[in-house]
């Protein structure tokens, strides 16, 4: 018949406004690991690093209290959650979504030269999906929540991960930032997502890994192109803003005529909250559950229940690769930096256009064979954080996950609850780094970046200046590791070494003194 363009989207879903439904990705249920990861109680710390780490958010952790613990799957290995008497822990595994890396396994601390972690045949692990179907439907108890904050990485990991089952490559070096940041702000977060690999994995309709919590909150997430993704994002930002700045010009002509006591307190605390997320959402909750209750006519009252969606400050996040950030966005990036409004750039940093062949970006460095740089390039990074901090009022980070777990999670939320522009650039390992032993090592290579000088953990805080303190903060130690030992332990390097020794050892020498020229300069700024 050929009538399909004649088709309304009516037709196919109940969602007619062009949205689609979130969190699809967790019917795949593909099961296309060969080993799975299989938990070892008796060895566990219960640090939660398993989690913290998984691109897929395949292993979590579970914290019960009496009632949730007897209604577990029968057989369920549950032990004494460590600092909260009457809890109950356990790490569970949807074996059924996992990719099989082995990254949990290899950040897995040992105790007495035992893990709690081994791999496993999918097959011998197939009862241990129960346990994670059950673990999804219990709510993490009160006191566990206030005893781990969120912004540590053991806390962070007691909230629900409101990406997950993407289907980025198995050790992905992208997808775990990605996931904690909706675990600290997934329930009220914008994401406005350039093309790349970021968009495939996090938007490849209609297996859509970005998903909800059980309110019925999480990630609006949208993509955009490379050249205009920032400005997207930026739109966003300023179409929220507008919004609402009403609700909140109600609440203050509201606040003057209350006469009950619960709707004055609670307009309050709403007004004193509007600018941090995380403590005006309760607020917003407080505010219109005291209106709801409220039988006063008034039309500042009714306009706030009727626009009440846009009342709590939402968090703005613009997502990239290098190849968006560094090269063809980054006038954009540039302009949305510069025009000092609330939004968070999230830049994934592989270096290398990953997703469309390989090609070299300005992030890659000198050295490193690419397409368009197959002798390997010969110019050095594009250094995007310094021109970021020239500006004196963005907030600035650099952080490698799995070089310091503690600086990642607090750079992001340094970066969240930062009035103002905030660039946060993160090392991501990727596929076609060619990795000695594969993706599973991608939180040690991420280590090795940082301890050989070849990445630099910083963060640079405007608000620090305002009080008479030195904004930029050096979060990296003096290297450990042999520069050039640690990028030879990656393809991307070592083939050219095999192809051309002489042009490796020029253009690997350039690049040691290129690094350690960079870290001098970064210690001298933290000195000043």
């Amino acid at each position: 018949m050929q009538d399909g363009n004649s088709l309304p989207v009516s037709a196919f879903l109940d969602y007619v406004d062009g949205s689609t439904p979130s969190g699809s990705a967790a019917y795949e249920k593909r099961g296309v690991a060969i080993d799975v990861p299989t938990w070892n109680s008796d060895a566990c710390l219960q640090c939660n690093l398993c989690s913290y780490v998984c691109p897929h958010a395949c292993i979590r952790p579970i914290a019960m209290d009496e009632a949730a613990a007897a209604n577990a799957p029968e057989g369920a290995k549950l032990v004494d959650l460590k600092g909260v008497p009457g809890k109950k822990f356990a790490v569970s595994v949807s074996v059924l979504d996992c990719t099989g890396c082995g990254s949990c396994v290899n950040v897995c601390p040992e105790v007495k030269g035992t893990k709690a972690l081994s791999m496993a045949s999918l097959e011998s692990q197939m009862e241990a999906q129960k346990l994670f179907d059950y673990g999804v439907t219990v709510d993490t108890p009160v006191d566990v929540l206030e005893k781990f904050k969120a912004t540590t990485p053991k806390g962070s990991q007691f909230n629900q991960p409101l990406l997950e089952f993407s289907g980025a490559c198995a050790g992905c070096g992208e997808t775990p930032y990605a996931k904690l940041i909706t675990q600290l702000f997934g329930d009220r977060m914008y994401i406005s997502n350039a093309t790349g690999c970021s968009s495939i994995w996090g938007g490849s309709s209609p297996s859509n890994p970005y998903t909800k919590n059980k309110e019925g909150k999480g990630p609006a997430w949208a993509n955009s192109l490379f050249e205009d993704n920032a400005e997207y994002g930026f739109g966003m930002q300023m179409a929220q803003k507008a919004l609402r700045n009403r609700v909140v010009a109600a609440a203050k002509n509201l606040l003057e005529v209350a006469e009950k006591e619960d709707v004055k307190a609670a307009l309050q605390e709403y007004l004193d909250t509007i600018e941090s997320s995380t403590l005006n959402g309760p607020a917003t909750k407080k505010m219109i559950a005291a209106l709801e209750a409220c039988d006063c006519d008034n039309a500042d009252r009714l306009y706030i229940l009727k626009n009440k969606d846009f009342a709590a400050k939402k968090s703005q996040w613009i997502f990239g690769g290098d190849g968006w950030a560094y090269d063809i966005g980054f006038g954009g990036v540039d302009h949305v930096l510069a025009s000092n409004q609330d939004v968070n750039i999230f830049v994934f940093d592989t270096e290398v256009y990953s997703n469309t062949g390989g090609q070299s970006s300005k992030s890659t460095p000198t050295g490193a064979i690419a397409q368009f740089a197959a002798a390997g390039k010969e110019v050095k990074k594009k250094d995007l954080a310094a021109i970021a901090m020239s500006y004196g009022y963005v907030y600035v980070a650099q952080i490698a996950q799995g070089a310091d777990y503690n600086q990642c999670v607090k750079a992001i939320a340094e970066a969240e609850a930062y009035p103002g522009p905030s660039l946060i650039i993160a090392y991501a390992p990727c596929i076609n780094h060619g990795i000695k032993g594969g993706m599973k090592n991608a939180q040690t290579e991420e280590k090795n970046a940082v301890q050989s000088g070849y990445w630099h953990l910083f963060r640079f805080d405007p608000r620090l200046a305002a009080e008479g303190k030195n904004p930029f903060q050096l979060d990296s130690k003096e290297p450990t590791v042999n520069y050039q030992e640690f990028i030879k332990n990656e393809v991307r390097y070592n083939s050219l070494l095999r192809a051309n020794p002489e042009r490796a050892a020029q253009l690997f020498d350039k690049a040691e003194k290129d690094a350690a020229d960079k870290y001098n300069r970064l210690v001298k700024l933290a000195d000043k």
